[in-house]
């Protein structure tokens, strides 16, 4: 009974030094744990609020840069939490760079699309809004992340483009500039007096307030087709009104020359029928 009493008054009193030895360090280890983490969560929250504040950075590089110090500020916490316990950071860091090296060659693709995001982020050849055409998609900028871009199509369907297909392909931006320029075609027939056909086209031009004075509207014919004389017109407007100003050119165009007599020509077939005798 005696041996038994002192093994357990051994193990107690082992028990009270490693509580004693490591039990402050595990005290302050979570609660370096825990300021960091919440830290991190207010740094992400004031980074936003200051850089909102800057005109010069928009909404997809805020989240992005907020995003980056929360993690920044967690990857210190960790280190933090490790040195407590006596672990030399230099050879963490050693060990975590050769482990990173590693992931990274087993993940070739994605660590890709996170380099194609931040060129994306900082270049900056669109932005959240605009209307793009890359990587064989096309619709409005939702967000940029940094492994994929999210595409709002004009019928509402989200499409996810991976980031390394936009930056490995040509992108049009069609937001980029204040204005565009409106291409038509108009056909009309070779019997009709095109001088008039020009004078409509162009009094419609002036009636709309979308129409830019300057540069002024091109109207000239652009090529004697087999069925019809093209009437080429090229007008600018403001980007947002591209389509509708599209749409509404055409109908009043086709109404136009309608009322005044003047024939679109639209393709079709002679069929001649022969009798053949007995």
């Amino acid at each position: 009974m005696e041996n038994v009493d002192q093994q357990v008054q051994e193990s107690i009193q082992m028990v009270i030094e490693v509580v004693t030895a490591y039990g402050l360090d595990v005290i302050g280890a979570i609660t370096i744990l825990i300021v960091g983490w919440w830290f991190a969560g207010r740094a992400k929250a004031w980074a936003v609020k200051a850089f909102k504040k800057t005109e010069h950075v928009d909404d997809t590089l805020t989240t992005f840069l907020g995003n980056l110090i929360r993690y920044l500020v967690i990857i210190i916490t960790l280190l933090a939490v490790l040195d407590r316990f006596g672990v030399e950071t230099t050879s963490f860091i050693a060990i975590l760079g050769a482990t990173s090296l590693a992931i990274g060659l087993a993940l070739q693709g994605t660590l890709s699309n996170v380099a194609a995001g931040v060129m994306l982020l900082f270049f900056r050849p669109f932005n959240v809004g605009d209307f793009i055409e890359g990587g064989g998609q096309s619709g409005s900028v939702k967000s940029i992340g940094l492994f994929v871009t999210h595409l709002n199509t004009p019928d509402n369907v989200e499409i996810i483009v991976p980031n390394a297909s936009l930056w490995g392909s040509s992108i049009k931006n069609y937001s980029f500039n204040s204005t565009r320029r409106v291409d038509f075609v108009f056909g009309i027939g070779y019997g009709d007096d095109i001088d008039k056909a020009m004078s409509i086209i162009a009094a419609l031009a002036a009636e709309d307030d979308r129409v830019h004075k300057d540069p002024e509207p091109v109207i000239v014919v652009g090529e004697l087709g087999a069925s019809s004389v093209d009437i080429i017109t090229r007008v600018w407007c403001d980007s947002g009104d591209y389509w509708n100003l599209k749409f509404h050119m055409l109908k009043s165009v086709k109404e136009r020359f309608d009322a005044e007599g003047i024939s679109i020509p639209f393709p079709q077939t002679d069929v001649h029928l022969y009798k053949q005798g007995a």
